[in-house]
């Protein structure tokens, strides 16, 4: 029997408690989603760099993929080192690389999932690209919308969501995680037929 070849799936974030509830945090709270779908829980990898979890993903009876999970435990603008380390460690080629984060040009509530592309100016996207040499890898994009008034972009991205926006975050991140799902198993056309809203 051959093995399947593995996905990493990286959900991008900053750790720690003070950024848990921030916009910029949406990638940490999918895989969160994906681990208590595989029954599991993070621990840390014996790179020290990131947390993980290490299952397959979607529906019994059917050929699951092996996942790996993982959260960087450095800080946004510098998610590329723990990416690369684990992309070597797993064997993983950056086209079998998911990442998820937020995304400013998206309204909230809404996904867009690609391949490859510019990083947008968004700095964990930067790190993972100069890491890893290519940009070739995919990316799950969940919309956060523009910083009302005069905002600064840094505070908004770095503040937590609103209380209108609390309550519908659930589904937002429920979404991304099937979208996850699908891309694995049924590939890009489809996921992005079904998701990009």
């Amino acid at each position: 029997m051959v093995e399947s070849p593995v996905w990493l799936v990286v959900g991008l974030g900053n750790p720690g408690p003070t950024y848990a509830g921030h916009r910029h945090n949406v990638g940490y709270l999918v895989v969160d989603e994906l681990a208590r779908r595989m029954g599991s829980g993070f621990r840390a990898h014996k790179t020290g760099r990131a947390d993980v979890v290490e299952g397959r993903l979607g529906a019994p009876g059917t050929p699951v993929p092996r996942v790996v999970l993982a959260k960087s435990r450095s800080f946004m603008n510098e998610s590329g080192g723990p990416v690369k380390a684990l992309a070597t460690f797993y064997k993983v080629p950056a086209d079998r690389v998911i990442a998820i984060h937020d995304e400013l040009d998206i309204d909230f509530g809404t996904l867009r999932i690609k391949r490859g592309g510019g990083d947008n100016g968004h700095n964990g996207l930067k790190s993972m690209r100069s890491s890893l040499g290519t940009g070739e890898f995919f990316r799950v994009r969940a919309g956060i919308g523009r910083p009302p008034g005069r905002q600064d972009v840094a505070d908004f991205v770095l503040s937590n969501y609103s209380t209108k926006e609390r309550k519908e975050l659930p589904l937002q991140v429920d979404t991304a995680a099937d979208a996850i799902e699908s891309l694995i198993t049924d590939g890009l056309e489809k996921t992005q037929s079904r998701y990009n809203s």
